[in-house]
C-alpha cells in the first residue's frame, strides 16, 4: 500500500503529461483557425470565379450557347 501511495504521489507531482495536453489544445486551436481560414478563402475564391464568369458571359464578344 505504501508503494502504491508513493507511485500515486509521484504521478500527481509529474507535470510532463500537462505539456502534452497543452500541445494537444494548441494544435486543436491552430487546426480550427486553419479550417476557418480555408473555408473563408474558398468562399472568396468561388465568388471571384463566379464574378469573372458572369463578366465574361455578359461581354459583347461572348459566344452564347
Amino acid at each position: 500500500m505504501i508503494q502504491f501511495k508513493k507511485a500515486l504521489t509521484a504521478l500527481w507531482k509529474d507535470d510532463e503529461g500537462l505539456t502534452t495536453v497543452e500541445y494537444a489544445v494548441a494544435g486543436g486551436l491552430i487546426a480550427a483557425v486553419l479550417v476557418g481560414a480555408f473555408i473563408t478563402l474558398g468562399t472568396t475564391v468561388s465568388n471571384i470565379i463566379a464574378y469573372i464568369n458572369g463578366q465574361l458571359q455578359a461581354s459583347p464578344g461572348a459566344a452564347g450557347p
